[in-house]
């Protein structure tokens, strides 16, 4: 039986409600030894994880790290938001009561991690001193090496941040257990993995995964689902899926902050990473803060101000190239200790490869193994098609690492939002861009965010999926409160930023090419935006919101066909009809404040006045 103080005493881990919890959690998973680690271990666990071949080495001190093959992406089904309320019960957060998911997954986690070393992660997930320190300390225990890796990468590591808390019991309690991968019962009845945030008790319990989200708890599950919950019990704070940037005009030196919401596949990562396009880069600069997680609070001047709760990037390694994410790739070179997860990878050269990276996979197959560790050489034909790299495949890098990372992005006092913007991928009826500067009408515009669903053999061509805030698979309460929570933190701010929803995926009707040029172009659309904030241009009223018009749109060394132009700045008041129709179905599901209903009938009435017009 390892002693546990005696491992806590030599790692100089001193806060009373740690030691006891870090006990507690060895005597039930039976762990073999433990190990309090933190970033200076980085290195040292590398050489171990290499010399068990748990990773492999990539050229230029990077690194391979392959997952179970039904252990390869966050599994929505199988994870659950868990409560002693069930009033937070709602349409998507897959609640569950508190004390059953604790018995269920002690269960489970029982003796699960024999024979294995437990390790100790003590993490932070804010800025150190900032406004919300309180809600971001954390401790994660794994039995899993490259989780400590990954953790390291992702989030700030380190025993002072929680021996020095100022309320000595106010950290996350994490537990990641691995289970026996084989065994699961993956995708069955009788699956037996469980992912579950046990939100009032501030205790995060994951059992039966290796994998990103599922395993990296600082992430997802505290950075996410717990701070989703805390804050709203704290009435101080909004927690979203958002990416956040910045814009500097070196000719003025004012500096724009935007924060935004983007379903899957809708080019949150891409947007957040950008720079600006050559055209206009000599007077605007854009800088990197966030790709996936912003809190978002009211400072005592009356602002909004936003952090990156995240010291790192784990990025969709799929279809990023020089051309869709420059940033991206510059952040994963060599020397950058980069960890990629489910590429391919070649065994002789010490090279990965990904769909996408390059317009064709490498014409000699020699070395080559996919994602699942077979070989490429090795396939039969009807196998030649089948991905090198799994779809879901990742890339871990310190946010350090990328070449336009704000200089700023880890203050403590995080920085003004001037800015939310919503985008989700729409072929039709969403403008470039679109303004609004009615708070409610601005929740309301996020609740029915959506992103088009892509069965298209099933009639659902054009019928989005909505995904609330970009937070479906996030929200730790009922929906409604939700609402009336964004509400509340906006309303409070005597500053309010302008709200937007933004669509670079237009499409013609006719030969399906996209209007807009998309990647960094779409930073104009932004600049508009900040204009229009400030006042400088009025825009259009429409219906849904003021869009730009044609003169306002910096548009300097871009062609664009007229017809295209004039589409993506106009409505097709059939297809917002038909939406709002779709919309109402939608927000029904939810206890919604009246103030979100009033801004749904108010966008309903002007789209029918414009289409009585027209």
């Amino acid at each position: 039986m390892v002693d546990v103080d005696k491992v806590l005493d030599e790692a100089g881990l001193t806060n009373p409600h740690v030691r006891e919890y870090v006990s507690y959690w060895a005597g039930v998973t039976g762990a073999a030894q433990i190990e309090v680690v933190s970033a200076a271990d980085d290195e040292r666990l590398l050489q171990e994880s290499l010399a068990a071949g748990e990773l492999l080495p990539v050229t230029g001190g990077r690194y391979y790290s392959r997952s179970y093959r039904k252990d390869t992406a966050r599994s929505e089904e199988r994870t659950v938001v868990a409560t002693s309320n069930p009033e937070d019960k709602g349409v998507y957060n897959n609640w569950k009561p508190a004390d059953e998911t604790v018995k269920t997954l002690t269960e489970r986690m029982t003796g699960a991690s024999a024979g294995k070393t437990m390790y100790v992660i003590p993490y932070l997930m804010a800025p150190v001193g900032s406004p919300l320190e309180a809600y971001a300390a954390g401790v994660e225990l794994t039995d899993s090496r490259p989780v400590v890796q990954q953790m390291i990468r992702m989030a700030r590591v380190g025993i002072d941040y929680i021996n020095d808390l100022a309320d000595p019991s106010s950290f996350v309690r994490a537990v990641h257990v691995t289970g026996d991968l084989p065994n699961l019962g993956q995708g069955t009845d009788e699956d037996q993995r469980l992912f579950a945030t046990v939100a009032d008790q501030r205790t995060i319990l994951h059992f039966g995964s290796s994998y990103g989200g599922n395993a990296l708890l600082g992430k997802i599950a505290h950075g996410l689902r717990q701070a989703c919950y805390d804050g709203r019990a704290s009435g101080k704070f909004l927690a979203e899926q958002f990416l956040l940037l910045g814009i500097k005009d070196k000719e003025t030196g004012e500096e724009f902050h935007v924060v935004g919401g983007f379903p899957s596949a809708s080019g949150k990562t891409n947007l957040s990473m950008t720079l600006s396009p050559d055209a206009l880069g000599e007077r605007y600069e854009v800088t990197f803060y966030g790709d996936d997680i912003a809190w978002i609070w009211v400072g005592e001047d009356g602002k909004l101000y936003a952090f990156n709760p995240e010291n790192g990037v784990f990025g969709v390694a799929k279809d990023t190239n020089e051309k869709t994410n420059p940033g991206a790739i510059q952040a994963i070179l060599p020397g950058s200790g980069a960890i990629f997860t489910n590429v391919a990878y070649n065994e002789k050269t010490q090279e990965v490869w990904w769909e996408g990276l390059t317009k064709h996979h490498p014409d000699d197959l020699d070395g080559w193994i996919d994602w699942k560790g077979e070989r490429i050489a090795d396939r039969i034909d009807d196998e030649l098609g089948e991905p090198w790299a799994h779809p879901n495949s990742r890339f871990t890098t310190p946010i350090s690492q990328v070449p336009n990372a704000a200089p700023d992005f880890d203050d403590a006092a995080g920085v003004p939002v001037d800015a939310i913007i919503f985008g989700g991928r729409t072929r039709d009826r969403e403008p470039l861009i679109r303004a609004i500067t009615d708070v409610a009408e601005g929740v309301y515009d996020g609740l029915t965010l959506g992103a088009e669903a892509t069965a298209a053999a099933d009639g659902l061509e054009g019928v989005l999926r909505y995904d609330p805030m970009s937070m479906r698979p996030f929200l730790a309460y009922e929906e409604g409160d939700y609402a009336r929570h964004w509400l509340k933190i906006i309303g409070e701010a005597t500053d309010k930023p302008v709200f937007a929803h933004v669509n670079w995926f237009q499409r013609d009707s006719e030969d399906g090419h996209f209007l807009w040029p998309g990647y960094r172009e779409n930073v104009r659309a932004l600049l508009w935006l900040l204009q229009f904030k400030k006042g400088e241009v009025k825009g259009q009223q429409s219906p849904v919101g003021v869009i730009p018009t044609e003169d306002e749109l910096d548009l300097r060394g871009l062609e664009l066909p007229q017809k295209d132009l004039d589409r993506i700045l106009s409505l097709d008041l059939t297809r917002w009809k038909q939406e709002m129709g779709f919309r109402e179905e939608h927000l029904k599901q939810f206890k919604l404040p009246e103030e979100i209903w009033e801004a749904h009938k108010r966008v309903a009435a002007a789209i029918d006045e414009a289409a009585e017009q027209a």
